[in-house]
């Protein structure tokens, strides 16, 4: 019995471990119907440390990338009250309906939805005070077009936040981010957290901006 135990737990193992390859290499966003995945606390890239690097504040217009089911998305939008939107992006309507009714329960009114494709964003330039996505980036098939996009729908010296967390099969490491980051005009301005996980903000600097190729 305990051969055949081990065995399985290896299979199991060797199973998850595959899947978390094939999610490496064929990078899409958590599906709605995982979405319970996205409620649980998360850790290490907590709502205080986001709150404490992304700093929102009243009458400000930030944008998130990604809201899921709306973990980070109401506490943001509250901080933004009175007179500050909070624009929430994803390529799942679902989600954007969860977060919305969500939204509506807490009374929250500043909350606008987009439909769309991260890669190529719905918005004029520098709309945007600041933007943030959490454990997103990795998901999207074309990160350094995504970065390309938010450099372009923030204003000049906002910020965008990014975080990341280890165990997530997209994850980012902080040295890759910073890599595409700083080629398209994304200063590396401050970091919290370290291997296991981090947010890590970046400034928007449209003076001497390097283009970058696409990857």
């Amino acid at each position: 019995m305990a051969p055949r135990r081990s065995a399985l737990a290896g299979l199991g193992l060797a199973s998850l471990l595959g899947l978390a390859l094939y999610w490496r290499k064929n990078p899409s966003a958590c599906p709605y119907g995982a979405r319970a995945f996205l409620t649980v606390p998360h850790p290490i890239v907590t709502r205080p440390r986001l709150h404490d690097i992304l700093a929102p504040h009243a009458g400000e217009r930030l944008l998130e990338i990604g809201p899921g089911t709306g973990y980070y998305s109401l506490d943001v939008a509250t901080e933004l009250r009175p007179g500050g939107t909070l624009e929430i992006f994803d390529v799942q309507s679902k989600m954007l309906d969860h977060t919305m009714l969500r939204a509506s329960a807490r009374n929250l009114s500043n909350l606008v939805p987009t439909l769309g494709d991260a890669r190529a964003l719905s918005y004029d330039d520098d709309r945007f005070d600041g933007a943030f996505l959490v454990t997103v980036l990795g998901e999207i098939p074309e990160q350094t077009a995504a970065l390309e996009e938010l450099y372009r729908v923030v204003r000049h010296d906002g910020r965008v936040v990014i975080g990341e967390v280890f165990g997530d099969p997209h994850m980012v490491s902080y040295t890759a981010l910073v890599d595409r980051a700083v080629r398209i005009g994304l200063q590396p301005d401050e970091r919290i957290g370290g291997r296991l996980g981090y947010f890590a903000r970046f400034r928007v600097n449209k003076s001497g901006r390097v283009h970058a190729a696409r990857a």
